[in-house]
């Protein structure tokens, strides 16, 4: 007989809803644009998508995948940029050596 309960799981650094230290804080909505390195990684997530080389989910995986301390430690678009390095070095189009 299959077992129906719920699975549960530790909160990912990215699942913040139930966090208390997050409740009832004001919310700072950003609507400026993004500055020129946040255009410049977002140009490169694009093109990659268009190559089929990255995937929305791929890039969502990599960002949620970022330590804790590390997650809260960078920007938006910083975020993207590790997730998209990550998968890169992932999938052998780059080598962590040509990063450096």
């Amino acid at each position: 007989m299959p077992d129906d309960t719920p699975a549960t799981h530790a909160p990912a650094t990215h699942d913040l809803g139930g966090s208390s230290h997050f409740r009832c804080t004001p919310i700072d909505p950003d609507d400026s644009p993004p500055d020129a390195f946040g255009r410049r990684v977002d140009a490169v997530r694009q093109l990659l998508a268009q190559k089929k080389m990255m995937t929305v989910d791929e890039l969502r995986r990599g960002i949620e995948s970022i330590p804790e301390e590390e997650y809260h430690a960078l920007g938006y678009y910083e975020r993207w940029l590790r997730a998209i390095t990550k998968l890169m070095i992932e999938k052998g189009v780059i080598t962590a050596e040509e990063l450096r």
